[in-house]
């Protein structure tokens, strides 16, 4: 009788992940403190693949860079992107939840700048975390279309680009209703994509709002997308500042505008922990580890 085939000792081993959401904004969480791994775009599409992966809207990867914790980004598609608003709040409950800080107030980093982040209550499970989001620069008009729907919104800059678009008229059954696509938009205003959000107008300092990210389709939320979405509301009311609640498909976050910068609020929850092997997303063998 033939023995079983031994594991060869070159097989890298298998490493720790999470899986959590931020309004069911999803993401597959990758512990990586000391910057050893080489997540290529086909290993990331490969783990947020929902059919052949764990399944998620987006990757975020932990690092410590130069004494701080840095959010590492990705799109489903694997692309690279500056910044993640629910990502951010998964990020910092991570964090806590894993004895990787001890403290509740504290900064991360990621590729749109540096975030002040609060965790005001947490659980291995669920949290609550206010986030200062920066600068909200409103950077013009501009017009896009989703299938046989043209419409007008205002650009937003919320260190990655977005479309937030106040349709007159709209009600909360009509935006359930409609039918999104990929959008078509003006690629000379938008030259490194856009993500793009469809809303109500202001009433009783709420809006619904619903998106279509780059690199990964229409998501339950988008927590940069709720972010240019109140600074649309507000504009479109004639608002400079104000607090507007922005109800997503994933559920609903608190934003704050003032004096041209954003603070957002909501909940983070993790559903899982495991262990993942790396190669087998990847073509490429031994590439999951820096040289």
């Amino acid at each position: 009788m033939t023995s079983a085939a031994k594991p060869s000792d070159t097989t890298p081993a298998p490493v720790a992940f999470l899986k959590g959401h931020g309004t069911e904004n999803d993401f597959v969480i990758i512990p990586d403190p000391r910057d050893e791994l080489n997540l290529t775009e086909e290993i990331v599409a490969g783990l947020c693949d929902r059919r052949a992966g764990i399944g998620g809207d987006g990757l975020l990867r932990v690092v410590e860079r130069e004494g701080r914790w840095f959010m590492d980004y990705r799109n489903a598609d694997g692309s690279i992107a500056e910044m993640c608003g629910n990502g951010v709040r998964v990020f910092a409950h991570v964090l806590r939840a894993e004895g990787l800080i001890s403290h509740d107030e504290f900064e991360v980093g990621t590729r749109a700048g540096v975030k002040q982040v609060a965790v005001l209550e947490h659980t291995p499970r669920e949290a609550s975390v206010r986030v200062g989001m920066g600068p909200v620069e409103v950077t013009g008009v501009s017009t896009a279309r989703m299938g046989d729907f043209d419409f007008a919104g205002l650009g937003v800059d919320v260190g990655n680009p977005h479309l937030a678009a106040v349709i007159p008229g709209l009600s909360a059954d009509d935006l359930r209703a409609l039918e999104l696509s990929q959008p078509v938009f003006d690629r000379d205003f938008f030259p490194a994509g856009v993500n793009v959000e469809i809303l109500t107008e202001l009433d009783a300092g709420s809006v619904h709002m619903r998106v279509w990210e780059r690199g990964v389709g229409e998501t339950r939320s988008c927590g940069t997308g709720t972010v240019a979405a109140a600074r649309a509301a507000l504009a479109d009311a004639g608002i400079e500042n104000g607090t507007v609640k922005v109800h997503v498909p994933g559920g609903a976050v608190r934003v704050d505008i003032n004096a041209g910068e954003a603070v957002m609020t909501g909940p983070s929850r993790i559903v899982a922990r495991g262990e993942v092997d790396l190669a087998a997303f990847s073509s490429a063998p031994g590439d999951t580890r820096r040289a």
